[in-house]
Protein backbone atom coordinates (compact mmCIF):
# COMPACT_ATOMS: atom_id res chain seq x y z
CA UNK A 1 0.00 0.00 0.00
CA UNK A 2 1.94 3.04 -1.29
CA UNK A 3 0.88 6.16 0.96
CA UNK A 4 1.00 10.00 -0.82
CA UNK A 5 3.04 11.96 1.22
CA UNK A 6 2.79 15.95 0.46
CA UNK A 7 5.91 16.73 1.96
CA UNK A 8 7.86 16.47 -1.40
CA UNK A 9 5.06 18.69 -2.97
CA UNK A 10 5.07 21.67 -0.44
CA UNK A 11 9.55 21.28 -0.72
CA UNK A 12 9.47 22.37 -4.27
CA UNK A 13 7.13 25.31 -3.54
CA UNK A 14 8.93 26.56 -0.76
CA UNK A 15 12.02 25.81 -2.21
CA UNK A 16 11.40 29.04 -4.60
CA UNK A 17 11.28 31.50 -1.46
CA UNK A 18 13.67 32.49 0.89
CA UNK A 19 13.20 33.20 4.75
CA UNK A 20 12.93 37.02 4.40
CA UNK A 21 9.73 36.70 1.74
CA UNK A 22 8.28 34.10 4.47
CA UNK A 23 8.64 36.93 7.43
CA UNK A 24 6.81 39.11 5.15
CA UNK A 25 4.31 37.17 4.10
CA UNK A 26 3.88 36.21 8.52
CA UNK A 27 4.36 39.89 9.25
CA UNK A 28 1.20 40.84 6.60
CA UNK A 29 -0.57 38.00 7.76
CA UNK A 30 0.08 38.86 11.56
CA UNK A 31 -0.98 42.97 10.78
CA UNK A 32 -4.14 41.19 9.16
CA UNK A 33 -4.94 39.11 12.06
CA UNK A 34 -4.11 42.48 14.59
CA UNK A 35 -6.72 44.59 13.27
CA UNK A 36 -9.83 43.20 13.92
CA UNK A 37 -8.91 43.94 17.82
CA UNK A 38 -8.59 47.42 17.30
CA UNK A 39 -4.98 47.85 19.54
CA UNK A 40 -2.63 50.20 18.22
CA UNK A 41 -0.43 49.24 20.93
CA UNK A 42 -0.83 45.19 19.75
CA UNK A 43 -0.41 46.50 15.92
CA UNK A 44 2.87 48.31 16.92
CA UNK A 45 4.26 45.45 19.38
CA UNK A 46 3.76 43.31 16.45
CA UNK A 47 5.62 45.19 14.45
CA UNK A 48 8.42 45.76 16.77
CA UNK A 49 8.80 41.98 16.85
CA UNK A 50 9.29 41.64 13.08
CA UNK A 51 11.72 44.79 12.72
CA UNK A 52 13.82 42.66 14.88
CA UNK A 53 13.38 39.43 13.12
CA UNK A 54 14.62 40.96 10.01
CA UNK A 55 17.18 42.77 11.30
CA UNK A 56 19.06 39.52 12.88
CA UNK A 57 18.02 37.53 9.88
CA UNK A 58 21.56 37.01 8.21
CA UNK A 59 22.09 38.43 4.65
CA UNK A 60 22.82 34.89 3.16
CA UNK A 61 18.66 34.11 4.06
CA UNK A 62 17.68 36.76 2.69
CA UNK A 63 18.48 39.90 0.20
CA UNK A 64 19.46 43.20 2.34
CA UNK A 65 16.10 45.24 1.19
CA UNK A 66 14.51 42.75 4.61
CA UNK A 67 17.53 44.50 6.97
CA UNK A 68 15.88 48.02 5.73
CA UNK A 69 12.48 46.82 6.08
CA UNK A 70 13.75 46.03 9.80
CA UNK A 71 15.11 49.16 10.55
CA UNK A 72 11.85 51.27 9.08
CA UNK A 73 10.09 48.71 11.19
CA UNK A 74 11.70 49.52 14.60
CA UNK A 75 11.71 53.75 13.66
CA UNK A 76 7.88 53.54 12.81
CA UNK A 77 6.66 50.75 15.51
CA UNK A 78 7.61 52.79 18.62
CA UNK A 79 6.49 55.77 17.82
CA UNK A 80 2.86 54.39 16.79
CA UNK A 81 3.02 52.66 20.65
CA UNK A 82 3.75 55.84 22.33
CA UNK A 83 1.04 57.50 20.06
CA UNK A 84 -1.43 54.76 20.75
CA UNK A 85 -4.71 54.63 23.19
CA UNK A 86 -5.27 51.18 23.50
Amino acid sequence: MIEFVPLPIIDDFLLQYNVGQVLLLAFVLSVVAAIPLGSRKVLSLNAITFGLLFLVLPVKMAPLSFKFLGIALLVVAPVLYVTART
